[in-house]
């Protein structure tokens, strides 16, 4: 059987397809992966896939392509699989990408989904009300007939050894970026962050992606190590293999740093639920008011003065969260 997986959006929803594609991959003779662009570098690190399919999908991201007909037929000739796992978060439908997928020949297609499919899919499953994404991903592949292979945490390959970055262990990485604004601490946050850690005697190493550097920059002051800029996603999940916690927001790192297996301070915007969206699989300590105001809107730029849900959480809560974990873990 040649399987086919579809997780269309972010880095971090890809990394959280993980266990569900390894089922997959349990049962099939092959596995390919369709994500998008964003997607990608998370596809390449997952055990169980075979080949990955990169599209950017006109109903998915924050600046989605024009649709384009001439690609959508590349799409439709390019695909070639017997069965497939259309995976979507609780808000998105999977039915434009059913149909693609059925145009392209896809004999059984199966997917969470509220609306009505007609003869799109095989298997129309209704996912848990509260279920994590990671959880709510494993129910759909069971009920289309892969049922769970292992114990279903997130992980990735073999991360390499990254100490010539890093330095030696220990170290606790921050990571102050965020996909979109409403996630994010504030930069002044989290350089107190870098600045009570380093002086608690925690040797820091703060992480970003090539357009934080300034970021990093500011956040490191001179307490840390920047290295902002200097890691793909290979090498940032050696990174954070080699802490012994991670301290981010709610956003592709802290789901890496599950993956991996390392602890996670979360810094969690009530955006989007935590029961959905939390580090999966391993220790964490969420920090953030699940309570304010913006509480599920959704919304990528704070919609609240002040960013109460996040700036409340001061570096001492920070401190004390991180040597928890680290507590737990020695």
């Amino acid at each position: 059987m040649k399987a086919l997986v579809t997780r269309l959006d972010s880095f971090g929803d890809v990394l959280l397809a993980g266990p569900a594609i390894r089922a997959v991959a349990a049962r099939a003779d092959t596995v390919t992966l369709l994500c998008g662009p964003r997607g990608a570098p998370a596809a390449r690190l997952l055990p169980g896939v075979d080949d990955v399919l990169v599209w950017d999908a006109p109903w998915v991201g924050f600046t989605p392509p024009p649709v384009g007909r001439g690609e959508v037929e590349l799409l439709i000739d390019t695909i070639d699989a017997d069965s497939a796992l259309v995976l979507t978060s609780f808000h998105q439908s999977p039915l434009p990408t059913a149909l693609l997928l059925r145009l392209a020949g896809v004999d059984f297609i199966a997917a969470d989904s509220e609306d009505y499919p007609g003869s799109l899919l095989d298997v129309r499953h209704h996912r848990a009300p509260h279920a994590h994404e990671v959880e709510a991903a494993l129910d759909l592949a069971e009920a289309a007939g892969f049922p769970p292979a292992d114990d279903g945490r997130p992980r990735v390959l073999p991360p390499p050894d990254t100490a010539g970055l890093t330095g030696p262990e220990p170290y606790v990485v921050l990571h102050p970026g965020a996909s979109v604004p409403a996630r994010a601490w504030s930069p002044d946050r989290c350089a107190g962050a870098a600045r009570d850690l380093a002086a608690a005697g925690h040797r820091v190493v703060v992480t970003g992606g090539a357009g934080e550097r300034d970021l990093t920059s500011y956040v490191v002051g001179s307490h840390a190590l920047d290295l902002g800029g200097r890691t793909g996603a290979v090498e940032l999940a050696g990174v954070l293999a080699g802490a012994g916690a991670v301290v981010t927001g709610n956003t592709g790192p802290a789901h890496l740093a599950a993956a991996v297996g390392t602890p996670v301070v979360s810094l969690f915007a009530p955006v989007v639920p935590a029961e959905r969206w939390r580090p999966y699989g391993v220790p964490y300590v969420l920090l953030g008011d699940q309570d304010a105001p913006c509480a599920g809107s959704r919304a990528r730029e704070c919609p609240v003065p002040g960013h109460p849900c996040l700036d409340t959480v001061t570096a001492h809560d920070v401190v004390n969260a991180v040597e928890k974990l680290m507590g737990e873990a020695a």
